[in-house]
C-alpha cells in the first residue's frame, strides 16, 4: 500500500479517528489508564462491549475481520480447552464409584470414555488400600491431555510453514532480519501469537516468556549476535550490508475489567510499573548492543499491550529515532469501533491514520517524526490483524472473557513450549537455572496454590527443554540439564511434593519445531 497516499486519502475524508489524549506518568504526572477507555469502563459495569455496541444481539461485523479464520480457531480452542476440562468431573465419577474388586475396571471404562486414555493400572489396583490416589490421577490426565494438545499443535504448525515462509519474506521486506519477542509469563498471553496477533510460525521469530516481561537482556544479545553472524557467514536472511534490522518487541498486559487486581502479577496489577519495566528491559537492551557493537549495529524496538478481557492491543508507535512512549500509542478497540461502518479500503486506510495521528500526539506523547515505512506496514498488519480477535472475542466468548483472571492448567518450564498456544492454558517460565528463575516460579507457584492447591489438587508440572541433533552430544547435555532443574525445583518446593501437591514430568525436543517429544526419566 502507498502509505502517503492513504494518509492523504484519510486527510480528506476524516472518519472521526481521535488520538489518544496525552497523559502522564510519575511523581507530578497523571497515572496512564492503559485499559481504561470510556468503553472499557462500560464493559466492566457490564453494559456494552467496546467491539460493538449491539451485543449481546451481535448482528455488526467488522469489514477487516476474517470469520473464517475465527471459527476454525474457536472450533481449535473448544477441542483444545475441551480435553483439560473435562478431567474433573471424570474424576468426580470416578470417586463416586466406590472401592468394589472391579473399581479399576470401571475406572478404566470412565477414563477412557471421558478423557480418551486410560490410567496407570497399577495406580488403580492399590486403590483397595487408601483409596483412589486422585492427586496422582489429575496429573496423569494433565498431561495426557497435555500431549494430546501438542500433537494437536504439531499438526497445526506443519500447516503454517507456507504460511511462515509469507511471514519470512513479509518481515524482510519490511525491513527485518529477525525479530525476537518476549512476553510476560501469565498464561492469559499464551495465545498471543496464532489468536491475539494472528501470526504464523516462522523462522525469523523468536519467542520467550518471562514474569512481568523481564526477559534476559544477555540471552537477547547472543541470539542477536547468532542472527548478525548468520546474515554474515551465510547472507540469510538478507546480506550483512543490508539496510535490515533487528527487532525486539516486548508485550505486556493489563485488565479493562478489574485493573487493580487482574493485572500483571509481577507488577502488582499495576500497569504504570508494568509499562515502564518493559521500556526499561527494551532500552536496556538497545544498549546494549550499542555499547558492545557500536551505534551502526541497528536495533528495532516495539512495546504491545494487551487487553486480557478482550484481547484488544495497543502499540506503542516509535518515532523516527525509534524511541518509545508510554503515552503514544494505538488503541485498536476505540480503532475497531470507530471503523466498523466502514468498507475493507477505508477501514485500511483509516488504520494507517491513526498510526500518523499517533505519531503527531502532542504533551507527553510527543515524539520526534514519524516511524520508517517498514516498521508502519508492520504495526499496520498486526493492528488490522487484532480486528479478527476483537471479533472473535465477541463472537465466541460473549465480548469479553468470563475467566478474566487466572484459569492455567499447568506450569510449563524450560523453553520448549512453542507448539501450546492457547489463552489460559498453562502458565510459562522460562528458566535456565532455578537460581535465576527462581522469581518466574515462584510467581507460576502462587497462582496455582489458588488455582489447584486450595482445592487439594496438586500443581502439574512440566519441563521441557530444546536439544540441537546438529550438534554432537547435545541431547544428552539438555537431559543432564533437565535432571538437574527438577533436582533444584523439588528442593525449592520441597513441603508440596511432600504432601503430593507438586507433580513433576520432564520432556526434551529436538529445535525444529514440531519434533517428537521425547519423555526424560526423572529417577
Amino acid at each position: 500500500m502507498d502509505t502517503r497516499k492513504s494518509f492523504a486519502l484519510r486527510q480528506a475524508r476524516s472518519h472521526g479517528y481521535r488520538a489518544p489524549a496525552p497523559i502522564g506518568m510519575g511523581v507530578g504526572r497523571p497515572a496512564p489508564t492503559v485499559f481504561a477507555s470510556g468503553a472499557l469502563h462500560a464493559l466492566a459495569r457490564g453494559h456494552e462491549h467496546p467491539a460493538c455496541i449491539t451485543l449481546p444481539e451481535r448482528n455488526c461485523s467488522h469489514a477487516l475481520a476474517d470469520l473464517e479464520e475465527n471459527a476454525r480457531l474457536a472450533e481449535f480452542e473448544a477441542a483444545i480447552k475441551g480435553g483439560f476440562d473435562a478431567i474433573v468431573p471424570a474424576l468426580q465419577e470416578i470417586a463416586a464409584l466406590g472401592l468394589g474388586e472391579d473399581f479399576a475396571r470401571r475406572a478404566q471404562e470412565i477414563a477412557q470414555r471421558r478423557l480418551g486414555f486410560q490410567f496407570s493400572q497399577a495406580v488403580l489396583e492399590r486403590a483397595w488400600v487408601n483409596g483412589p490416589e486422585m492427586g496422582l490421577l489429575f496429573g496423569e490426565a494433565t498431561f495426557a491431555a497435555l500431549e494430546s494438545a501438542i500433537a494437536r499443535f504439531s499438526q497445526q504448525i506443519r500447516a503454517e510453514m507456507a504460511a511462515g515462509q509469507s511471514l519470512d519474506s513479509f518481515l524482510v521486506d519490511c525491513g527485518f532480519h529477525a525479530v525476537s519477542i518476549s512476553t510476560c509469563s501469565d498464561g492469559r498471553l499464551k495465545g498471543l501469537f496464532p489468536f491475539i496477533l494472528r501470526l504464523p510460525s516462522s523462522a525469523l521469530v523468536r519467542r520467550d516468556a518471562f514474569a512481568g516481561v523481564l526477559f534476559d537482556i544477555e540471552e537477547d544479545v547472543r541470539h542477536w549476535e547468532s542472527a548478525e553472524l548468520r546474515r554474515f557467514r551465510e547472507g540469510y536472511p538478507t546480506m550483512a550490508d543490508a539496510n535490515t534490522r533487528y527487532l525486539k518487541v516486548a508485550v505486556y498486559h493489563g485488565s479493562s475489567v478489574d485493573p487493580s487486581h487482574e493485572g500483571c502479577a509481577a507488577h502488582g496489577s499495576n500497569i504504570n510499573t508494568a509499562i515502564e519495566a518493559a521500556l526499561e528491559r527494551l532500552y536496556q537492551f538497545r544498549l546494549a548492543i550499542e555499547n558492545a557493537f557500536c551505534c551502526g549495529a541497528s536495533t528495532d524496538l516495539l512495546l504491545i499491550g494487551v487487553d486480557t478481557d478482550t484481547d484488544a492491543i495497543r502499540i506503542h508507535i516509535p518515532d523516527a529515532n525509534g524511541d518509545l512512549s508510554p503515552h503514544r500509542y494505538v488503541d485498536n478497540a476505540e480503532l475497531y469501533k470507530q471503523t466498523l461502518g466502514l468498507d475493507r479500503d477505508q477501514a485500511t486506510l483509516a488504520v494507517y491514520e491513526a498510526i500518523r495521528a499517533a505519531s503527531n500526539s502532542d504533551g507527553w506523547g510527543r515524539g520526534e517524526g514519524m516511524p520508517h515505512d517498514g516498521m508502519r506496514r508492520l504495526i499496520a498488519t498486526l493492528l488490522i490483524n487484532n480486528m479478527s480477535q476483537i471479533e472473535y472475542v465477541g463472537q465466541y466468548h460473549g465480548g469479553w472473557y468470563q475467566d478474566g483472571g487466572h484459569a492455567e492448567r499447568f506450569i510449563g518450564v524450560g523453553n520448549g513450549f512453542q507448539e501450546v498456544q492457547i489463552r489460559n492454558l498453562a502458565y510459562y517460565a522460562h528458566v535456565d537455572t532455578v537460581e535465576e528463575g527462581a522469581q518466574h516460579l515462584d510467581i507460576g507457584i502462587k497462582i496455582f496454590k489458588k488455582l489447584n492447591v486450595s482445592r487439594h489438587l496438586p500443581i502439574p508440572m512440566v519441563l521441557r527443554y530444546r536439544y540441537d541433533s546438529r550438534v554432537p552430544g547435545s541431547r544428552d547435555r539438555v537431559v543432564e540439564r533437565v535432571r538437574r532443574v527438577a533436582a533444584a525445583i523439588e528442593a525449592r518446593y520441597a513441603n508440596l511434593l511432600d504432601q503430593g501437591l507438586l507433580i513433576l514430568r520432564a520432556r526434551v525436543q529436538d529445535r525444529p519445531l514440531g519434533s517428537a517429544i521425547e519423555e526424560v526419566d526423572l529417577g
